[in-house]
């Protein structure tokens, strides 16, 4: 079976762990500052915040920009459930733009429609399979609104608008490192912005609200990145061009091959640099074509086939977003990771050709 996403973890991250290991300190610590201060600085930013995962990056982005109570955030509902659940948490509500058919991110004109409609307290742009949403666009809404942009880039680490990298558009950013990302430490994310005020709220969330060392300033979580994961992160960091040059040749390679097909393939507009975190196509008859591949050996992800207020945690939430459900209906993710072949590659279009003859 072709894997959907097999995670290239090196002999130097194993050995990292173990020195982490054999120092003692397990939990929070100089792995954790350094991993931070290289992945903000890649980013293009002054401060990175590393935190347990992408959705608590998420959480204490909000928290810091002072989203709460009776806020509305305008965000996408064609994304990982994460995206609002963090909204939710911070107790805001999502408001759902539909998203451009061809990029798959949010459409800044529906975005714009609805902020006509009703008052926005943020906008969450989500880079989606590391494709840049269209910055320029949000930017100046939010700009005309007065508040803050908090980049999703849970899928995006090392891609490109405008020549710049997400991450570094908005006021602030986050990065999930799950194992199915461009790099991972396992479970892990970080938030990264040029404020420092943002910095330093984001810090005191994860960390119990903690100003001093029994010093307790605002309420907080546990959201702390480990040295172990950070160790494991700050090998894969040093990878993460060759990861995402491969993955970028490794879709060029299906592009071609898949151009004389029946589906869909992905697009990169002029401004953007795509880093492929998946590679979807779109197809008429997803099913049939799934299970076609399957019993070829090739694994496939549907991300996602359930727009996010479709979901049933979010049965109370309306939003009129054709595209968003369309999309859904037809997405099909086929594997692009720096682990396929090149022989794996042209087994994954012969299939697709042998479906569509």
């Amino acid at each position: 079976m072709i894997p959907i996403a097999d995670p290239a973890i090196s002999d130097d991250a194993r050995a990292r762990v173990e020195n982490v290991i054999d120092s003692g300190i397990l939990a929070d610590g100089s792995e954790v500052r350094e991993f931070e201060a290289e992945f903000s600085d890649y980013c293009g930013v002054d401060h990175g915040v590393a935190t347990a995962n992408g959705t608590a990056a998420l959480h204490a982005a909000l928290e810091a920009v002072g989203i709460g109570d009776s806020d509305a955030v305008l965000t996408t509902p064609f994304s990982f459930i994460a995206t609002a659940n963090a909204i939710r948490f911070a107790g805001a509500e999502p408001v759902f733009a539909d998203i451009d058919p061809g990029t798959y991110n949010m459409d800044p004109r529906d975005a714009e429609a609805i902020a006509r409609e009703r008052d926005i307290d943020a906008i969450v742009p989500v880079h989606l399979y590391g494709l840049p949403a269209e910055m320029e666009a949000i930017c100046e809404l939010a700009a005309e609104l007065d508040v803050p942009v908090i980049e999703d880039a849970a899928q995006a680490h090392g891609a490109t608008y405008d020549g710049e990298r997400v991450g570094a558009i908005g006021d602030v950013a986050c990065f999930s490192f799950y194992p199915t990302k461009n790099m991972t430490t396992g479970e892990g994310g970080m938030v990264v912005t040029d404020r420092e005020a943002i910095a330093e709220s984001a810090r005191r969330f994860i960390d119990h609200g903690r100003t001093k060392t029994h010093e307790h300033a605002s309420l907080g979580h546990n959201f702390r990145m480990t040295n172990i994961a950070a160790a494991i992160g700050r090998a894969q960091f040093e990878r993460l061009p060759e990861f995402v040059e491969t993955r970028r040749a490794n879709a060029a390679r299906l592009n071609a091959g898949l151009e004389s097909t029946s589906v869909t393939a992905p697009i990169e507009p002029a401004r953007t640099t795509h880093v492929y975190n998946q590679y979807t196509i779109r197809c008429d008859n997803r099913e049939r074509l799934e299970t076609h591949l399957e019993n070829h050996g090739i694994d496939t992800g549907v991300y996602y086939p359930t727009c996010i207020h479709n979901q049933p945690a979010y049965d109370r939430i309306d939003a009129t977003v054709p595209n968003a459900e369309e999309a859904a209906r037809e997405v099909l993710s086929l594997p692009v990771h720096p682990n396929v072949s090149e022989n794996e590659l042209e087994r994954i279009v012969e299939v697709i050709s042998d479906h569509d003859s």
